[in-house]
């Protein structure tokens, strides 16, 4: 797990028989808008993925399209040069050729340039609080001229594409001999859009903070662009702003003009529940992997999934071999786990995920509290999931702290925390 701040770079080697290098597989490689000196970090990541591998890495994993997951191929651009990729692998929801996926990427796309209006509409009404928080969560999609669709586009460009569905077998390799599953994400658009845990059945170690729309179906579908009054009943605004009675009681004299009165901005007061229903939904198109190892180890790779992602893993299965392998078995037996979006409370189930990993002996967090606050995203990571790993003798890695004593099987630098299964 690399430590370039809040974002996501994995690098799994895979040992093969004597004599040869290991298989090896990069997930991610990203940090969150607004790091400072970020190219300069993500070239010293890839500079080091480029000297360990030799220059080769058999398959490149980009599992979702958010900037702190992607970033780097863009600003370690020229350092990506000295990589040879295989294979890319993507998510089924990025493939040009799956109907649903180009709907719903024309939805996002929509989403985000409304919201860019939207942003823009409240700091000229004067709340800038509220645009702050709307622009910290579209830093997810990049900046203008640096948008994550250039980033995976760059990123196709590595390697032979593949675009994976739960539906596929596992990939079976001979050396090293392990099979390489694909939980999620499902092609199920209501269990997509099924972003945070239920009030009334919390799958989580606790509901989201925001407390808005239980999924993102509402916030994300159709839009009403109607006017709330028909014309007959509604006064133009310039004709409101000549008479007395609108003068006196609506807008007021200079800067004392009580706005609370006035509805012509209400309409952005649902722009922040937009934004957080696409930064989650994007979140759940996570492509999440698990590693499986003969003597049935399993090192799970999560991505960003939330909870509509976690529980269709259990309508999930394969025929491998004449036995049947389950998605929640394979949960169960993880001795590894990379704690879902860096910690947040609606990315780790609870009886479904830590409390059903029996084998479960390390978990790493790629996350950067500091930032987080920054960013007003205070609770990352949820103190509840950490403790839980904790309270199960789990050893848990954050990329933002050096913990005090490690045992002989962990490696920490300044750049990368290792693990040693």
């Amino acid at each position: 797990m690399y430590r370039q701040g809040l974002g996501d770079c994995f690098l799994i080697s895979l040992p093969r028989t004597a004599g040869q290098e290991p298989y090896k597989i990069m997930i991610d490689c990203g940090v969150i808008l607004g790091t400072s000196d970020a190219a300069v970090k993500m070239t010293k990541v890839v500079d080091h993925i480029a000297a360990d591998t030799k220059g080769h890495v058999d398959i490149l994993v980009v599992t979702h399209q958010h900037w702190d997951h992607v970033s780097g191929f863009l600003e370690a651009d020229t350092a990506f040069d000295r990589l040879k990729f295989d294979h890319v692998w993507f998510a089924w929801t990025e493939d040009p050729d799956n109907e649903l996926a180009r709907r719903l990427r024309q939805e996002q796309s929509h989403a985000i340039s409304q919201l860019r209006l939207g942003a823009s509409a409240m700091r000229i009404a004067g709340n800038s609080d509220q645009a702050d928080d709307i622009e910290n969560l579209l830093g997810f999609f990049g900046v203008a001229g640096s948008t994550t669709e250039d980033a995976m586009k760059k990123a196709a460009s590595k390697g032979k594409v593949r675009y994976c569905d739960p539906k596929d077998p596992p990939l079976e390799l001979a050396d090293p001999a392990v099979k390489i599953y694909v939980l999620g994400p499902p092609q199920d658009e209501k269990a997509l859009h099924k972003t945070l845990a239920s009030a009334s059945t919390p799958e989580t170690y606790g509901l989201a903070a925001y407390g808005l729309a239980e999924s993102a179906a509402d916030a994300l579908g159709p839009c009403d662009d109607s006017a709330p009054f028909g014309a007959m009943n509604a006064i133009p605004y310039s004709s409101a702003r000549a008479l007395d009675f609108f003068e006196a009681n609506y807008f007021g004299p200079g800067n004392d003009a009580p706005l609370w009165r006035q509805i012509e901005t209400s309409w952005l007061d649902s722009s922040t529940e937009l934004a957080l229903a696409l930064d989650s939904y994007t979140n759940n198109t996570s492509l999440v992997l698990a590693i499986e190892f003969p003597d049935g180890d399993v090192l799970l790779f999560v991505a960003d999934a939330q909870v509509g992602n976690w529980l269709s893993w259990q309508q999930v299965s394969w025929d491998v071999q004449g036995r049947t392998v389950k998605a929640q078995d394979l949960v169960s037996r993880s001795i590894f786990y990379k704690v879902g979006h860096h910690g947040s409370s609606n990315a780790t189930l609870k009886k479904l995920g830590i409390e059903a990993m029996d084998r479960l002996e390390f978990a790493m967090v790629p996350v950067d509290h500091d930032m987080a606050v920054k960013k007003r995203w205070g609770k990352l990571p949820f103190d509840a999931i950490v403790a839980a790993l904790q309270t199960k003798g789990v050893t848990v890695l954050r990329s933002d702290q050096r913990p005090t004593s490690v045992g002989k099987d962990v490696t920490i630098t300044d750049l990368y925390m290792e693990i040693n299964l």
